[in-house]
């Protein structure tokens, strides 16, 4: 695997052992950061995710006055209270991260401030009027690009609480109406059309939090967050890659101890199991609400897999390297009803395609997803990441498994979510 600037090469051909520590879980990390800072008191959080998009979230709170101190794997934030923020005197840099402009948008909507939300060029073309609606139903006043895009100018000021159905499945509109509801007047009820990961009502229970849940219906009141201590479990949809890897590279076996299976965020083992694979769990154990698990993968062969309505919304981030996974499986693998890939870092759908086919593969493109036959033979080719991280880490996997060297332009970006993910697997791969 040699590295020049932005670009990696991969040779094919690998056999893949050893333990991969994990980073931090990013959702967690994002939002053990928010929450602690609108907590009472001092949350000392562990094993915090050290991806770009953490950091954006960290440097802007400290710009609302936040105090966050990192010694090592433990990161101790003091908190501010739900209304001890103060007025950044720039504006709020998120970077890559969606889940830190849209969470933000909800705790900064109930600020008695103005305050303005900006982005990378891939997040400034992401969708934020998802979000803008229901806030300014509540009373807020946001003011975006024509396109309902970053940046995003937030009036901060008195809000009231409502029922709100939400029209697309999201965990990140979910949770900055959820967090805007805890300055808002009265009761604040949101209404799933079906379930998404739900790490945000899983930590404000944590932190005391007057919140309930009746299946699809969440429903917060105004109430104060007690800090408690954090321990983030390892980024399923970082270990995802490996899962995949270890699948397909012959006589590759991969453990990956400590790792998040949250059932809103590891639905990719049920799909895996169904596939045939060779995937051992030990016995969960339970972190400040979220289940942590050791998995062992081994290669083995895998059968073709069908996804679609209510399955999609927990598996969006594994899609990409599920369809590198279809092309070696025995079947005809179909994904359906993931229009929502269109509108991440790039647009998925095209992304994936466009390269499974540059490596020789065989690829039907639907409007909402993609079907692909399999198994296939995958040549090595010139890949463009699109500056995606999960692009760029899925069609690292792609490489080792094809024929020929893989080159991949813009794989920096996989420092995103995972800094460590081309070390990580080269250490694979000279254990093996």
């Amino acid at each position: 695997m040699q590295k020049t600037n932005d670009t990696i090469t991969i040779q094919p051909g690998a056999r893949l052992r050893g333990r991969v520590i994990l980073p931090g879980d990013k959702s967690i990390s994002q939002r053990a950061l928010l929450f602690a800072a609108l907590a009472k008191g001092e949350t000392r959080i562990t094993g915090l995710s050290d991806a770009a998009d953490v950091r954006s979230m960290a440097s802007c709170l400290r710009r609302l006055g936040v105090a966050i101190d990192t010694r090592g794997r433990t990161t101790w934030v003091a908190g501010n209270g739900l209304h001890g923020l103060r007025a950044p005197a720039n504006e709020l840099d998120c970077g890559n991260s969606g889940t830190a402009m849209r969470l933000l948008a909800g705790v900064l909507a109930g600020q008695p401030f103005v305050s303005m939300l900006t982005g990378d060029k891939s997040l400034s073309r992401r969708p934020m009027t998802r979000i803008i609606t229901p806030l300014q139903q509540m009373g807020a006043k946001i003011e975006a690009a024509d396109k309902g895009t970053a940046p995003l100018h937030i009036h901060g000021g008195r809000l009231h609480g409502i029922r709100y159905t939400l029209p697309v499945a999201s965990a990140q509109v979910k949770s900055a109406v959820l967090l805007a509801g805890l300055f808002a007047e009265g009761e604040t009820t949101v209404i799933e059309p079906v379930p998404t990961r739900d790490h945000t009502e899983i930590m404000l229970s944590w932190l005391g939090a007057d919140f309930t849940k009746n299946g699809t219906h969440l429903t917060i009141r105004p109430s104060a967050l007690t800090a408690r201590p954090i321990t983030v479990p390892g980024d399923f949809s970082a270990a995802a890659f490996f899962i995949v890897a270890g699948l397909l590279c012959e006589g590759s076996e991969i453990v990956m101890p400590g790792l998040g299976i949250n059932p809103t965020r590891s639905a990719m083992l049920g799909v895996l199991a169904k596939s045939g694979a060779a995937i051992l769990q030990d016995e969960p154990v339970d972190r400040n609400g979220e289940l942590t698990a050791t998995l062992t993968v081994r290669h083995g062969p895998l059968r073709a897999f069908e996804l679609d309505g209510e399955q999609i919304p927990l598996l969006i981030d594994e899609l990409p390297v599920l369809a590198v996974l279809a092309t070696q499986a025995h079947g005809t693998t179909r994904i359906r009803g993931a229009a929502e890939l269109r509108v991440k870092e790039s647009d998925r759908i095209a992304v994936v395609v466009n390269n499974l086919r540059a490596m020789g593969a065989e690829v039907e493109e639907f409007p909402d997803g993609m079907e692909i036959p399999g198994p296939q033979r995958l040549r090595g080719a010139h890949i463009d990441a699109f500056d995606d991280h999960r692009i760029a880490m899925a069609f690292a996997i792609a490489g080792l498994v094809a024929a020929g060297e893989t080159t991949i332009h813009g794989a920096g970006s996989a420092a995103v979510s995972f800094p460590e993910f081309f070390p990580t697997l080269k250490k694979l791969r000279e254990d093996g």
